[in-house]
């Protein structure tokens, strides 16, 4: 009995067996932790060559243009920043700019106007339905940009189409002018446009959950408020990437302006291969085309920043 007793004093005594083995494997778990093998300056220089032929590629075809293009800017005809300033000195060259930035403010306004109730469409009608709709709007972007704006020159011009429907129902007396000026470039290039803005958006349709929305009907929501308040901020990563994609694309663009445009209305990228092979100004397109890098990048980084799930974004929501 004295033996079974002083037994089980010594067995209290121990402690609990949870809290032992939890140090335990604690301390265990540790040591693996530290005696983990860190790589050597040779396995990671291993791993590291498969970038070079990468960046070889890029710094030969893409940083060394890039970097002649902002040396000729500031180097030719003479060193300094005369051809920025007659970019926004000279009146001709500003009217440039200004086509440039209206046109794809317009082309950008437009192909979201449309291009979200398209989007929308696909999203809502059976998987059937929208997979023929979403094929329809793929095969636009297949067919050759050329035949596209053509086609639209055919369509808008005073003989074609559109302007004899329109006479033919009495809306307008006489042909309307819709080619050779800025209002063709935008119709034209908003149809281009839209396929880039239903592509982002009707993916993050896609990932709504459903129940969301019925929520916010359960709520108390009207359907409008649940569109405005629930909906359409869920909607805002589709509508920034594909706003963002088509102002950029659109201060870019060439084929359409020079075809629907004319000489008279010129946007940038006119104006740079006119310098360019006309007058052999090299130094002025440099500072044009710079400068639509330099735009480029600051819109890509207000993107960033309207992110929250971004590097930029999150450290701005801190």
């Amino acid at each position: 009995m004295a033996g079974q007793v002083k037994m089980t004093a010594v067995v209290s005594g121990q402690p609990h067996p949870a809290g032992g083995a939890s140090r335990t494997t604690g301390a265990v778990s540790g040591k693996a932790t530290n005696m983990q093998p860190t790589p050597s300056l040779a396995q990671r220089w291993r791993g590291s060559r498969n970038l070079i032929p990468a960046l070889l590629f890029l710094g030969l075809f893409f940083f060394a243009p890039l970097i002649g293009l902002l040396l000729r800017g500031v180097l030719e005809p003479v060193p300094g920043l005369g051809n920025y300033e007659q970019l926004f000195a000279n009146s001709a060259y500003s009217r440039v700019l200004i086509n440039t930035f209206s046109v794809a403010g317009l082309v950008t306004l437009f192909s979201l106007l449309l291009g979200f109730p398209l989007a929308w469409v696909i999203t809502l009608v059976p998987r059937g339905w929208g997979r023929w709709i979403f094929n329809i709007v793929l095969l636009s972007m297949w067919t050759s940009l050329l035949a596209r704006t053509y086609s639209w020159l055919v369509l808008l011009q005073a003989s074609g189409v559109i302007n004899k429907a329109l006479m033919a129902m009495g809306i307008i007396d006489q042909p309307l002018e819709m080619v050779h000026n800025l209002t063709g470039v935008v119709i034209g290039m908003s149809y281009i446009m839209i396929p880039f803005i239903v592509l982002p958006l009707q993916a993050t349709m896609q990932a709504i959950d459903p129940m969301v929305l019925q929520a916010g009907s359960i709520c108390g929501a009207s359907p409008w408020t649940n569109f405005f308040r629930v909906f359409l901020p869920l909607c805002r990563p589709g509508l920034f990437s594909g706003g963002l994609m088509v102002f950029v694309m659109s201060l870019g663009y060439y084929v359409t302006p020079a075809l629907l445009g004319g000489a008279q209305n010129m946007m940038l990228p006119e104006f740079i291969v006119q310098q360019v092979q006309s007058f052999l100004n090299w130094g002025l397109a440099s500072a044009a085309a710079a400068l639509l890098i330099v735009i480029t990048l600051v819109l890509f980084y207000f993107y960033l920043k309207l992110q929250p799930e971004s590097p930029v974004g999150a450290s701005n929501g801190r």
